[in-house]
């Protein structure tokens, strides 16, 4: 239980900002796979963080994964801005043993290229570092290039859809890169009520992972989004089930 305190925590500080109107509104990239091209508010530090807990693959019936996900955003323009990211705490467990600690660590940099106030494609160059012990975690550095293609389509609907490449592995020259793919629709149902529902996936190989994706969100303000769904993976090389709540919250303006 003392691993869900910074969730707790987070929520109440999220509650605290929720009367906050002052402030442009959040622009949320969890709980999807897919990013959209839309930075946040340039010069506003944002928060993302929750819980998720994954099941399975394979012939494990145990297996599982619990993971306290977080990523900080900041926008130096409406075009270029820059978010740290990983996991705050892991617990893995399969064939019988388990074993936790803090997760790897991203960083990327982000680039729009604006088509209209509907349209836009993006570009993401990130770098994620092995701050996880090898039993956890990645244990190789790797980059991925992310392409984005976002839009607005008929009224209330929207699309992210991303396509890219990861060099997971610089020892290993048979299979060095690994690609993905995610597209996700979403919907406003109200003017606090979202939903979202996405199709993903990985090759590497002969590894392919495939999921479909649906959650719903709630704006209790511009300051803050809750989020909460499930996964379901589509073949036995992807987790089983997947559940996550989180939230997306305005820390404050940083210039």
């Amino acid at each position: 239980m003392k691993h869900l305190l910074p969730v707790a925590l987070l929520a109440c500080v999220a509650c605290a900002h929720a009367d906050d109107d002052g402030g442009p509104a959040v622009v949320p990239y969890r709980p999807s796979v897919s990013t959209p091209a839309q930075l946040s508010a340039p010069g506003y530090l944002e928060l993302e963080a929750g819980g998720l807990r994954a099941t399975g693959p394979g012939a494990d019936s145990g297996a599982s994964r619990t993971t306290l996900p977080y990523t900080l955003k900041l926008a130096f323009t409406p075009d270029w801005g820059l978010r740290v990211g990983g996991d705050a705490w892991v617990r893995q467990r399969a064939f019988g043993q388990s074993d936790s600690g803090v997760g790897d660590t991203a960083v990327v940099l982000k680039r729009r290229f604006a088509v209209s106030d509907a349209t836009a494609w993006g570009l993401e160059l990130g770098e994620t570092f092995p701050t996880a012990k090898s039993s956890i975690g990645i244990g190789h550095a790797q980059t991925t290039i992310n392409g984005i293609f976002s839009s607005d389509f008929a009224p209330a609907w929207h699309t992210d859809i991303n396509l890219n490449a990861t060099h997971v592995d610089s020892s290993n020259q048979d299979v060095p890169w690994q690609v993905g793919w995610a597209a996700a629709f979403s919907r406003t149902l109200s003017d606090s009520w979202g939903a979202v529902g996405e199709f993903s996936g990985t090759h590497q190989s002969g590894i392919d992972t495939t999921q479909f994706l649906a959650a719903a969100s709630w704006n209790q303000s511009p300051a803050a989004v809750f989020d909460f769904g499930f996964a379901r993976g589509l073949n036995d090389q992807t987790p089983r089930w997947q559940v996550f709540a989180g939230v997306t919250v305005r820390l404050g303006k940083v210039f």
